[in-house]
């Protein structure tokens, strides 16, 4: 099983690297890049003129997602966004922008080739606001409670381990902190083989979760108020659909005496060893000392 899961990752992996080659070798030609090859139901044509517009033509051409999660993520000034597998970048550059210059945009990517395209287009966009990670969404180099805003673009289809990616998106929210996605979902009654009939798991289609599977997975995250809508079809039973949810507040879990430690510290798992401060900027002892409340040893 573990054999398997590699291969699949080292092939989507393969996959996105061969198309930021792409995108940067046509970088060269006179014309400007060539978008990587895609239907209509996938890539930069989602996005609307005026958005694709204010980016650098590499990043566009680089769109290989299945909508535009900046558009439902409902981004305000100062937040902190992070886009699980960000390509080339368009994504993240469109957030930084909504976040302002108070907020910062973090773009999640475990492919060198995409990497490299996305930090020249952040370069192109003159984006000060913005850093690119190397790493796997299953494991996000991110410390905890640090993000407002996780998005993604039709990548978490793609992972191996689902479960994994849900929690992980759980763990580096901060309590309140919210999920804007865009994934390619399957109704309820397709079989997996059936959903694989549909398309490769490289594809977007194999990989995808049913409607019932998508939100069972993030309710058992710990995430509430799910919404999955569907807005255009990808293939026969299968679609591209917003995916909306929210880290419960502090003030929102069920509590004790400890959970009003938290809010009153601006501290989780507060009087633990894994203590972390809801903003990163301050250390625990800080966040403690400020707030004037116990446990601050």
């Amino acid at each position: 099983m573990r054999e398997q899961t590699t291969d699949l990752r080292e092939t989507v992996r393969q996959r996105y690297a061969a198309a930021a080659v792409k995108v940067t070798e046509g970088g060269t030609a006179c014309c400007g890049p060539q978008p990587v090859e895609v239907d209509e139901n996938f890539g930069s044509t989602l996005y609307a003129a005026d958005e694709r517009d204010t980016l650098p033509a590499e990043a566009v051409a680089a769109s290989l997602g299945c909508g535009n999660p900046t558009a439902v993520a409902e981004l305000r000034e100062g937040e902190r966004v992070l886009d699980l597998g960000s390509g080339g970048g368009i994504d993240v550059l469109l957030s930084a922008r909504r976040v302002g210059p108070t907020g910062k945009a973090y773009g999640l990517d475990m492919t060198d080739e995409m990497l490299a395209l996305a930090l020249a287009n952040a370069a192109r966009a003159g984006a000060t606001n913005v850093e690119f990670l190397k790493g796997t969404i299953e494991t996000v180099p991110l410390p905890a409670s640090t993000i407002d805003v996780v998005i993604s673009n039709c990548v978490i289809n793609l992972s191996v381990d689902k479960a994994a990616v849900f929690a992980e998106t759980f763990r580096v929210l901060r309590p309140g902190g919210r999920i804007g996605v865009s994934d390619v979902v399957a109704d309820d009654a397709l079989t997996p083989e059936q959903r694989a009939e549909r398309g490769d798991y490289v594809g977007c289609i194999a990989g995808a979760l049913s409607f019932a599977e998508y939100r069972a997975g993030l309710e058992a995250a710990g995430f509430t108020d799910v919404e999955i809508t569907p807005t255009h079809p990808v293939a026969d039973g299968m679609h591209s659909a917003l995916v909306r949810a929210v880290k419960p507040s502090v003030d929102d879990a069920p509590g004790d005496s400890a959970a009003a430690t938290d809010a009153c510290c601006g501290v989780t798992s507060c009087c633990t060893s894994d203590e972390r401060t809801a903003d990163p900027s301050t250390t625990v002892a800080e966040a403690k000392a400020a707030s004037g409340c116990g446990c601050q040893n």
